[in-house]
């Protein structure tokens, strides 16, 4: 049986640095990583991660992964001390760029209701706040393990699928793919990409196959869909959210709305309303 996640991570090239155990209070801060992504585990008390532009409660036991290792402080809240594990996750540049198009900003974990994560969480906790020889680098390989249990996790929890994370690590697809995804407007077509790719167009449309499961532009007919269903929700026009994803005019988008979703995106965007109402 091929263990596809096996497959998938076994080219994402990260280590774990745990800087921190211990206990705080007060205010906290933490720099902003370009290389590096920021990994929290709070064991006890609550807290509360503030950055520039949200900020995020939370209470122990649970985990908290920042992809993009943005600048951030971390205020304890209530009168007794948190007791925390922080930890830096270094990626290569690429690597960690397409992490953070895939991932949301935060991905937030309660160990008390993650029974396939509590176990690793448990015995780091253990090695962090006890005084065995050699716990430093057990702390460090517990939380590569956990890293690991982490991708798992998003992945069962459909917060990102299988395709994007194994697009995300290849280094051929990975960077293409994040341009489909910041210029979906373009007028792209399949030899453009190969060229990006600097392979022939055949070669491309099968490896782009192979990696991603769907043709490439199958894969960027979806970008567009999906970019067209936030700009819907922010009461665009169609006509305008038309031009901005890529279509000559609103006909277009609701043609490839009709292929996709089964509906227009009028009635789309009705029944959504309908939903939350």
């Amino acid at each position: 049986m091929t263990d596809s996640l096996s497959e998938l991570l076994k080219d994402i090239d990260l280590s774990a640095d745990v800087f921190f155990t211990g206990g705080l209070c007060g205010l906290q801060g933490a720099e902003r990583l370009e290389m590096a992504s920021h990994l929290h585990f709070l064991k006890s008390g609550a807290m509360t991660v503030l950055s520039p532009t949200d900020e995020l409660s939370l209470t122990a036991p649970c985990v908290i992964f920042i992809p993009d290792g943005g600048e951030h402080r971390l205020r304890i809240d209530g009168p007794d001390d948190a007791e925390l594990v922080c930890a830096t996750i270094t990626f290569n540049a690429w690597q960690k760029a397409r992490l953070v198009e895939i991932l949301p900003r935060y991905v937030t974990v309660d160990a008390s209701q993650e029974a396939s994560l509590a176990g690793t969480i448990h015995h780091l906790f253990v090695e962090a706040f006890g005084k065995g020889e050699g716990r430093g680098l057990i702390i460090n390989r517990l939380t590569d393990i956990f890293m690991v249990q982490l991708m798992r996790y998003v992945l069962d929890q459909g917060i990102i699928s299988a395709t994007d994370l194994a697009a995300s690590s290849h280094n051929v697809l990975g960077p293409l793919m994040a341009e489909l995804k910041a210029r979906p407007a373009d007028n792209w077509t399949v030899e453009q990409m190969a060229e990006k790719a600097a392979m022939s167009r055949s070669k491309f449309a099968a490896l782009f196959k192979d990696i991603v499961g769907k043709a490439p532009m199958d894969y960027l007919t979806d970008i567009r869909i999906g970019k067209a269903q936030t700009l819907l929700r922010n009461n665009r026009p169609v006509a305008l959210v038309a031009n901005e994803v890529g279509y000559d005019d609103s006909s277009s988008l609701n043609r490839a709305f009709k292929k996709r979703l089964g509906t227009t995106p009028k009635q789309w965007l009705k029944s959504l309303l309908g939903k939350e109402g």
